[in-house]
């Protein structure tokens, strides 16, 4: 069955995003896995389908590169709007969430973060704010839940820190029961931030909108930074702003690359 899909990417952090509106797909996780293949199929980090909800404008669906199915992507909400043509709200597992179009590209009301140890999930109950627990020489990290679930580590530099080796070990952990988003921050001053991501059935992108949400509320949470924050991953910047008690708003890029045509059942 042909069909058609936009390549798309927020900072670098690229999708196929296919339209199930009117033409349905049955996405499997093999199919995702096999369309996301960037040697023999059409290559993303996640793949993501609009379909319609009930209670929004339009809903999406999230696969990582693995073929898994997550909850939120907050690269990829930033495309949506871009791809419907308008400011959406978007229903996803994650909740509701808003895009719109703004000086400098789409800001996105990502909802509320959470910090209780059976909503991150964490397999007992731990403090999330400095957690009593740690990888080799890495300092105690946070854990926040922001649609997806995500660890922070906090370093001072990151000479010799192996993100590659680092970051399947930790995602995988037993303490986190849904695998786990692994952040590698870095506080350059009281507004700005660098960070890597070593993103969950995916592994390290250009950027993850997710992960500079869940790192910016950590640090705000820490007393590190002031709001709103800067957050310098290698494909860009976004700004992150949060209020204790409030919801997240990130605003950055989005970019539409190409459309295209495929036949879903040669893949």
């Amino acid at each position: 069955m042909m069909g058609r899909f936009s390549k798309m990417h927020g900072l670098g952090n690229d999708f196929v995003v296919i339209d199930a509106r009117s033409d349905a797909i049955e996405m499997t996780p093999n199919l995702a896995r096999a369309i996301a293949d960037r040697h023999a199929g059409i290559g993303c980090d996640q793949l993501i389908l609009i379909g319609n909800a009930p209670d929004a404008d339009v809903s999406m669906q999230i696969f990582n590169a693995d073929g898994s199915e997550v909850e939120a992507c907050g690269n990829a909400t930033r495309c949506v709007p871009l791809f419907v043509g308008r400011d959406v709200s978007i229903r996803t597992k994650a909740g509701l969430l808003e895009a719109k179009a703004v000086d400098g590209g789409v800001s996105v009301d990502m909802g509320a973060p959470r910090f209780a140890w059976d909503a991150i999930p964490l397999a007992y109950p731990m403090d999330t704010l400095t957690m009593g627990a740690s990888w080799e020489d890495l300092p105690a990290p946070a854990a926040v839940n922001v649609g997806n679930p995500h660890v922070i580590f906090f370093l001072d530099a990151w000479d010799g820190v192996n993100f590659e080796r680092l970051g399947p070990l930790i995602e995988t952990d037993p303490l986190f029961p849904a695998r786990i988003n692994v952040n590698f921050a870095q506080v350059l001053d009281d507004n700005h931030i660098r960070l890597i991501v070593w993103e969950r059935g995916a592994g390290l992108t250009r950027a993850c909108g997710t992960g500079a949400c869940a790192t910016a509320v950590a640090a705000i949470r820490r007393k590190l930074v002031r709001g709103p924050v800067t957050v310098s991953l290698p494909g860009g910047d976004l700004v992150i702003d949060w209020a204790p008690g409030g919801t997240i708003t990130m605003t950055g890029p989005a970019t539409h690359v190409f459309n295209g045509e495929a036949d879903w059942a040669r893949f």
